[in-house]
């Protein structure tokens, strides 16, 4: 592999041609498969607070019906967003129609 002036060992995944698993590998990957769930730890995971059903950006309104706006967003948002692959604005807007649907409800 070839390495940098920083000795940082840079590797391309090549998906067409996986590396083979190593036999550890398969081994920790069978005890995976067949552990029960109550084994899984979740500790690292922050609890769900609402009943969000998140759906595939095609799934969400159609274009017909959007409206183009500008708006101003926090970097720290919009890299986050950005972050999340192609149509990234697709969920921003099912984020702002969660918030609507969760407002409606109290209003």
């Amino acid at each position: 592999m070839p390495m940098s002036v920083r000795n940082t060992v840079k590797f391309k995944l090549d998906l067409k041609n996986p590396l083979p698993l190593t036999d550890e590998q398969r081994n920790r990957l069978k005890a995976i498969e067949t552990m029960p769930d109550a084994e899984i730890d979740y500790s690292d995971i922050p609890r769900q607070t609402g009943t969000v059903q998140w759906t595939r950006p095609d799934a969400l309104v159609p274009a017909e019906n959007k409206q183009q706006v500008t708006l101003r967003l926090d970097v720290d948002v919009l890299n986050f967003f950005k972050g999340t692959g192609k149509r990234y604005q697709s969920r921003i807007n099912a984020a702002l129609r969660e918030y609507v649907k969760a407002h409606r409800k109290v209003i």
